[in-house]
Formats: C-alpha cells, sequence, structure tokens
C-alpha cells in the first residue's frame, strides 16, 4: 500500500510499504480521509525520534475483521481513539488505557498510521460515525475528543472567563468547545485572517499582546510553541487554572515562581473520548469545516506537511484515493 513515511531526517516522503495485516481483535480499515496535526508536523522535526508511518485524525471503512462476532462491523464508517492499551496493567483495568505504560499509539508510538490507504486497530478502539456527519467532519473526531477532554479534567462553570491561547487548529476547536459548555472565551493569537475565521464562528477574538486584562479562571495553552506555556501563566488569575494542550519537539520553560506565589493548578491535556466530539458535530454545536484549508492526495504528502506548517493554514485533509 502506499502512506507517507517519516524516515527521521526531517524528510516527509510516499512509499510503498507492506499493508498491515490485522492481530486478534483487529480490523483492517480503508482509509477515505485523514488529517495533518500539529504533533505529524512535531514527529517530523524529531520529536521523539519518530520514523515510520504518521497519522491519527482519520475516518474510514471497515475492510476486514478477524473475529465472526465483529463481522457485523464491516462496511461501517468509522473513526478510531488512537491509543492501545495492553489490557492487563492496573491503569487499563481502570480505563485508562491512554495513560498505560505499554501502550502503543497509532501514527506516534508503535503503530503505524492514518496517512496511508488502510489501517488496522483493535476493534474496541473504533466508533461509528453517524451519517449526518461528513467525512471531513469526521476528521476532526480526533482532535475535537482532546479539546473536550479540558472540560472532562477542569470543572467548567457557565460564565467561567477562559482565555484560549492559539489560534490555530487545535486552538479554535477548544475554544467552539468551551464555549459549548458555557464559557465566556476569548481567543488570542497572531494572525489576523485566523482570528477572522474565529469571529465568523462567534468566538471573542484578540491580538497578541492586545489581550484583556489577565484575569482569567483558566487559560488554555493552544500556541504549538515552546514560549506558549510562560505566556499563559501571565494571564491565569491567582489560584487559577493553565492547561496544557502544546506538543513540542523541544525543552519548554516554566517560571515555577509565577505558579507558586499565584497558586496556579497546571494541568496537561492530551487525548479524549471520542462520544462528546461525536454528539457536538451531529448536533452542529461546534463547526469544523471552516477549518480545512485544503484537501490533496495523499501522494503530495510532502507539500500537505508543508502547507500544513504555513502561518495561515488550519487544516489539511489528506484523500487516499
Amino acid at each position: 500500500m502506499r502512506a507517507i513515511v517519516l524516515p527521521g531526517d526531517g524528510r516527509v516522503t510516499v512509499a510503498d510499504v507492506e499493508e498491515a495485516a490485522p492481530g486478534p481483535g483487529e480490523a483492517l480499515v480503508d482509509v477515505l480521509a485523514a488529517g495533518v496535526c500539529g504533533t505529524d508536523l512535531e514527529l517530523a522535526r524529531g520529536y521523539m525520534g519518530f520514523r515510520g508511518v504518521p497519522g491519527h485524525e482519520f475516518v474510514g471503512v471497515v475492510r476486514q475483521v478477524r473475529s465472526r462476532a465483529d463481522r457485523p462491523l464491516v462496511g461501517a464508517r468509522v473513526a478510531g481513539e488512537i491509543n492501545i492499551g495492553c489490557e492487563e496493567c492496573r491503569l487499563c483495568v481502570e480505563g485508562m488505557a491512554r495513560h498505560c505504560p505499554r501502550r502503543s499509539v497509532l501514527g506516534i508510538l508503535g503503530k503505524p498510521g492514518a496517512h496511508a490507504t488502510s489501517l488496522s486497530l483493535p476493534v474496541a478502539n473504533l466508533r461509528a460515525v453517524p451519517a449526518g456527519i461528513s467525512d471531513l467532519e469526521a476528521v476532526f473526531i480526533e482532535p475535537l475528543a482532546a479539546a473536550f477532554e479540558i472540560a472532562e479534567q477542569v470543572r467548567v462553570e457557565r460564565g467561567d472567563r477562559v482565555l484560549v491561547l492559539g489560534d490555530g487548529r487545535l486552538g479554535l476547536l477548544a475554544a467552539q468547545a468551551l464555549a459549548s459548555r458555557g464559557a465566556r472565551v476569548t481567543l488570542a493569537g497572531r494572525h489576523e485572517p485566523k482570528l477572522e475565521t474565529a469571529r465568523a464562528l462567534g468566538l471573542e477574538a484578540c491580538r497578541l499582546p492586545e489581550t484583556p486584562t489577565p484575569d482569567f479562571d483558566m487559560v488554555v495553552e493552544a500556541t504549538g510553541s515552546a514560549q506558549g506555556l510562560s505566556l499563559a501563566l501571565r494571564f491565569a488569575r491567582p489560584r487559577g487554572t493553565v492547561v496544557m494542550k502544546s506538543t513540542c519537539a523541544g525543552p519548554t520553560a516554566l517560571e515555577a515562581s509565577q505558579v507558586v506565589v499565584n497558586e496556579l493548578t497546571l494541568v496537561g491535556s492530551r487525548c479524549g473520548r471520542f462520544e462528546p466530539a461525536i454528539e457536538a458535530l451531529a448536533a452542529g454545536a461546534v463547526k469544523v469545516l471552516p477549518l480545512v484549508t485544503a484537501e490533496l492526495p495523499l501522494e503530495s504528502g510532502p507539500e500537505a506537511f508543508q502547507r500544513a506548517a504555513a502561518p495561515g493554514a488550519f487544516k489539511i485533509v489528506l484523500r487516499p484515493a
């Protein structure tokens, strides 16, 4: 099959690779569409020493399963949760497979990803995509789930003042997700066209450094920059919460004195359950189609990564066929 391959030297290539054979409890899924996200870009830059097939935001159709009991899934349109736990450790038993110390992660750690014509995943990771959600919208289920994870980790009260730092893909999803929970959200960034998109989605948006008075109940750091956390600490009120969403290849500076003096709570936030994202997309509570910058064929993988890294880009979607 064809796939995007990151050799580990900074290049993005497209090559023939062996198609994954589904193991016990797994399904083989033909990819309909897959997104290029910030983590993919960091992997290409050397994050985690990654080599292989990236990609974890996808929608596809189940082609093959191993178990007779799973045969009704064949032909179903699905998205897939990306963390694959060992199913034996305490964290897996407690329903936290995404933190399993022996986990593999689709397109990130030990599991070839979705920037390919097909992939394999455990059936337990698959979630049916309702007919009312288009393929393009379904590509956003995984990152939108990560956005809704914030509200599952931190109590969000109606009327809470929330600042989202970062006007990129994740920032706009997080801002919409938190606004749908009743928070008063301000999105801050450096790119006026992206801020205009945010305003068109009904969000309050402003340019940095014109951010309002630093007294927010919660600050979500989604800049994708190693400097983002230091900036976020400046805008949280005393005893406020800073949620860290960025994944960066390089070191991140932490001004610990600000955390101590202002008694801030720092929350690391990664993946989330798919159900809130699917419900929000089905209900139209979150709009994602304005965030699709371009659709490109899989064979244009190098161009897709280059365009995804451009300052004005939101989501680049790859189409295998």
